[in-house]
């Protein structure tokens, strides 16, 4: 904040009238100095008492720190010997496991560019991300190989049993084998700076073709100390990863950033909510990182999970995806008191980091994404004009920091489009900034339902929705019409034993709304299709209820 020193902010909000830019009212996190500094250097050299790093919640499988960041080094050897450079870039293909840490952050060390994948991916998706990422080298699982078998790519397995339908997969080595590789302390290192790349993460692509992110090492230092001092850690602290770590939060956050503060990671291969349960009661666990559809079924099954497990080492949830209901965070809290809830609003464009709630009082701002991460500043857009908001204004939500990307790759049109020349990042969420410097995402900029030329926000109608005593989920989608444009439509999923027919919901809306913010179709179905990270895949939607035009 030093360089704003001379600007005249209000305290409160955190807005300066001489620049219309909010300014983040956490304390500033000042970023190491050394400019030559990779992200798995950083990370493994702070100091801290902690003991294990990882356990496999599946076959309690642990490694402690000193086999962790042996294994790091001789996986390094390993690559450099085998060529790999500053540069070069490595697939990752893996559920998550123990083992998925050991390749980011060997591969980092070396100033080579890892990029991650979905493993539900096709192999025609996984094929069009080899095609533009152009890796010299793949880890994966061999359950996996099949997706990988059309590319000419060297194969590094993570586990040591190959099937036989490997495909021609050319397999290089195991992991295992590397690991008991004697680390080389005369091995080939290019000299990396902040600068560098360190990942390259595909966006999800819920707003057209999957575009992959540059992420620098100072982008991924500034997240990892973020992450750190968001939760001033004590030794001791067990998280449960139920993030996959192929996304922009799990990858920094739990393969990779946690180790800094010397906590424990239990690692669960795939989500599925008894195991989930049973891990925090046999583990302990103390912070359970989770996205909003996890958090609704646990209010929703609170009874039978109190008889079946033991859930009382838990101190805080962590939610991110999208912001909680006042309903939601209330029932939450009757039923797990002693939880507090904390909330986070990132992009894979600006390394997961963005804004946060830090304290149960903060999350009780109901609908809030949080105040502004440190070292984050912010603008508020009018989508139009292009004119910058103030206080209580709603517009596109602009961010600026160190943990923004560099661009997305060989794709200059569309870096310069969420881009502009001072590295002010177009999130293409519609928010505002209320009088206290909280944040408000009202909704996504490219998913406003145009109604006659009114703007119809769908979270708008979804949140309505979800207060329905008799609808378990929803999600709204423009329509298209030639009279009007596009009107609003909701796909709702009824609460089990509901009989709610589809002209109710409708009139329960209008009964709520402007005459232009009506649902004027509804359909019923058993489920609402949502990415890995809780967003609702309004895409899939729409092509589903525009295939019967």
């Amino acid at each position: 904040m030093a360089e704003n020193m001379s600007l005249a902010i209000d305290p409160r909000s955190g807005f300066c009238r001489s620049n219309s830019t909010f300014y983040s009212k956490r304390h500033t996190i000042p970023l190491p100095k050394n400019h030559s500094l990779d992200v798995t250097t950083f990370i493994s050299s702070r100091a801290h008492h902690g003991q294990i790093a990882f356990i496999d919640a599946t076959t309690s499988r642990h490694l402690t720190f000193s086999e962790l960041w042996k294994s790091v080094d001789s996986v390094s050897t390993c690559l450099s010997d085998m060529g790999i450079r500053k540069g070069h870039v490595v697939l990752l293909l893996s559920p998550n496991s123990i083992f998925f840490p050991i390749v980011c952050l060997s591969v980092m060390s070396l100033g080579a560019i890892i990029t991650t994948t979905n493993p539900l991916n096709t192999a025609g998706e996984i094929g069009k991300q080899i095609a533009d990422s152009k890796p010299v080298l793949a880890f994966t699982v061999s359950q996996l190989l099949p997706k990988l078998a059309g590319s000419a790519i060297p194969i590094v397995l993570l586990d040591d049993h190959v099937n036989s339908d490997a495909g021609g997969a050319k397999i290089v080595t195991t992991l295992h084998q590397m690991t008991k590789t004697e680390p080389s302390g005369s091995r080939v290192r290019d000299r990396v700076t902040q600068d560098d790349t360190a990942t390259l993460l595909y966006s999800s692509g819920t707003t057209g073709a999957s575009k992959g992110v540059v992420s620098s090492h100072r982008n991924l230092i500034a997240m990892v100390q973020t992450v750190i001092n968001r939760f001033s850690l004590e030794v001791g602290e067990r998280f449960i990863c139920t993030v996959p770590m192929f996304h922009i939060y799990g990858l920094v956050a739990f393969a990779t950033g946690l180790l800094a503060s010397g906590s424990t990671v239990i690692v669960l291969s795939k989500f599925e909510m008894h195991d989930m349960l049973s891990t925090i009661e046999n583990y302990r666990a103390t912070y359970l990182p989770l996205v909003p559809p996890i958090l609704v079924a646990m209010v929703n099954s609170a009874d039978q999970i109190r008889k079946k497990y033991d859930t009382s080492s838990l101190h805080s949830a962590l939610s991110g995806g999208a912001p909680l209901s006042r309903e939601v965070i209330e029932g939450f809290l009757e039923k797990y008191p002693n939880v507090k809830i904390l909330q986070g609003y990132g992009l894979t464009e600006s390394t997961g980091i963005g804004a946060s709630t830090d304290s149960l009082e903060e999350s009780r701002r109901y609908g809030t994404a949080g105040l502004l991460s440190p070292s984050m500043e912010a603008k508020v857009v009018d989508p139009e004009s292009g004119k910058a908001l103030t206080v209580n204004q709603t517009g596109e939500l602009w961010l600026k920091g160190p943990s923004v990307m560099k661009g997305y790759f060989s794709n200059p049109k569309a870096t310069t489009s969420t881009l502009d020349p001072k590295g002010w990042l177009r999130t293409g969420d519609l928010c505002y900034i209320d009088k206290d410097g909280f944040i408000f995402i009202v909704d996504r900029l490219k998913e406003l339902i145009k109604y006659k030329g009114y703007q119809v926000p769908p979270a708008e109608l979804e949140a309505l929705l979800l207060t329905h005593p008799e609808i378990l989920d929803a999600a709204v989608i423009p329509f298209p019409d030639k009279l009007v444009g596009q009107f609003p439509m909701a796909y709702v999923v009824r609460k089990p034993g509901s009989n709610i027919l589809e002209t109710d919901i409708m009139e329960f809306v209008a009964k709520q709304v402007a005459p232009y913010k009506r649902i004027r179709k509804v359909a019923l179905v058993a489920s609402i299709p949502k990415n890995p990270s809780g967003k609702i895949l309004r895409k899939d939607l729409i092509k589903l209820a525009t295939s019967k035009l």
